[in-house]
């Protein structure tokens, strides 16, 4: 059995606890002991943009003479390897603590000194790895940095991806016409192609509505400390560590145009959680109609065959379910769910401060990444290895009553819908009965009738490009 050996520490409470190999110190002890709700602890890629952050601000306090070169260097190398994934064990404080994210901010900072002091260079937490900064303006800014790369390295490529793939498997099935469908009926035909050309331009859209919040996202608050005077910060430093930031990051980074409005709202953060819903309604949405495409194999709809990727039953041998888009739905509706979170969040700023800094950034990056993955994922196991099973989708068609509807323009509304009555009644094809029921010429009902012809917009030509 392992003994578990401790030293201790004193902050400004007192003395304190702390297991000998930790490299966090006596307010990250603290922040364990007292924030138990959940082990639920921050998303790492917040803990890396906060260590970006000490980085840049190292540097930026380094180039204004505020600190020395060898305790600069020594902050700046210690919050590059945490940024670059080291020491992850050395980060354990709940999602659910104080609500600016101090215990975060704090974990860091001690994390930083640790390492340099175990090169032996001695630093304080706050007096040098916090210089010129306070968690209220740190911690929003790193999480929108995060949040930031999130969309731009994550969640845009695979979106882009999910667009590809959509767009070659309309190219596979160019001609495909099939049974179109509104209120879950029958309506008039339509091109696979369009159907799935649909799909790919509400992806596309939606990374339109990402591009667009980018920079409002990237203007950030740092510099402005507790409140947003920036007190206690040297009045070139937001620009210097800002510009520093944009370095580290290749993100177009800008200064906030109100430091205080930085700290005390999330609006900007509230809209890029709605512009993330909005992906998940649209993921949710193709993969909805991607399970009743492919439902049955014999009694459902049957026009798609999804790839078969596991058993889907452990009762019912050969049965295979459409598990992706399943779980892509899943995911969008914590997605859905997170933004419901985020928006009762936002409203919690009082005065000069959010205090639900923590959870809204936790469920931002999640949602970010939960996005992310269901793109990859609809695209390269459900869509890239869909098989159309076109004689299901043109098998129907010569008997959908509604391809009377291109019938009205000459013999009228009432008229049609009778002879899609007897169509049905007789179980006749509707050009069987259009024939026998209209004096229309034969070849003109015909083109009439083409569902190529419907499904291209109609006007009687045939087949539409």
């Amino acid at each position: 059995m392992t003994t578990t050996t401790y030293r201790t520490e004193r902050d400004s409470m007192g003395a304190v606890s702390i297991p000998a190999d930790a490299l966090y110190g006596p307010q990250t002890q603290r922040a364990i002991g007292n924030f138990t709700i959940s082990q639920k602890t921050i998303p790492w890629a917040l803990i890396r943009a906060l260590a970006r952050i000490k980085q840049a601000a190292a540097e930026t306090n380094t180039a204004l003479g505020l600190l020395n070169r060898e305790t600069g260097e020594a902050i700046r190398d210690a919050a590059g390897e945490i940024a670059q994934g080291a020491y992850r064990e050395h980060f354990p404080v709940s999602v659910y603590q104080t609500g600016s994210g101090t215990s975060t901010n704090m974990n860091v900072n001690e994390v930083i000194s640790s390492i340099a002091g175990k090169r032996g260079i001695n630093l304080s937490p706050n007096d040098h790895v916090n210089l010129g900064q306070s968690t209220n303006d740190v911690f929003p800014t790193a999480m929108q940095l995060a949040a930031a790369e999130g969309l731009t390295l994550r969640l845009d490529p695979a979106l882009q991806v999910l667009a590809d793939s959509i767009r070659r498997k309309a190219q596979e099935y160019n001609e495909v016409v099939k049974t179109g469908r509104t209120h879950l009926m029958d309506a008039l035909p339509v091109y696979l192609r369009d159907e799935m050309e649909a799909w790919a331009v509400a992806v596309d859209e939606c990374r339109e509505r990402l591009a667009d919040v980018l920079p409002r996202l990237l203007r950030l608050p740092l510099g402005g400390t507790a409140v947003g005077s920036g007190v206690n910060c040297h009045p070139d430093f937001a620009a210097v560590a800002v510009a520093r930031l944009a370095e580290l990051t290749a993100l177009p980074c800008t200064s906030g145009p109100s430091l205080f409005k930085g700290l005390s709202s999330l609006d900007t953060v509230v809209e890029v959680s709605g512009q993330l819903k909005t992906v998940a309604v649209v993921l949710m949405k193709i993969a909805g109609d991607l399970r009743w495409m492919n439902s049955g194999p014999l009694a459902g709809i049957g026009e798609i065959t999804l790839p078969a990727l596991q058993p889907g039953s452990s009762i019912m041998p050969a049965k295979v379910n459409p598990v992706i888009p399943e779980a892509v739905c899943m995911a969008a509706a914590q997605v859905i769910g997170h933004d419901a979170v985020i928006t009762l969040a936002g409203q919690s700023g009082n005065f000069q401060l959010n205090t639900m800094l923590p959870l809204v950034a936790t469920d931002l990056i999640e949602a970010v990444d939960l996005l992310a993955g269901s793109a990859r994922s609809l695209a390269g196991k459900a869509i890239d290895g869909l098989r159309v099973n076109i004689e299901a989708c043109t098998r129907a068609l010569s008997r959908n009553p509604i391809l009377v509807t291109a019938l009205t323009p000459e013999i009228g509304y009432l008229k049609a819908a009778e002879l899609a009555k007897l169509a049905m009644e007789q179980d006749k094809p509707i050009l069987e009965a259009a024939l026998a029921e209209t004096d229309l010429p034969p070849a003109r009902l015909r083109r009439l009738l083409d569902p190529r012809n419907l499904a291209g917009g109609g006007g009687g030509g045939g087949a539409s490009g």
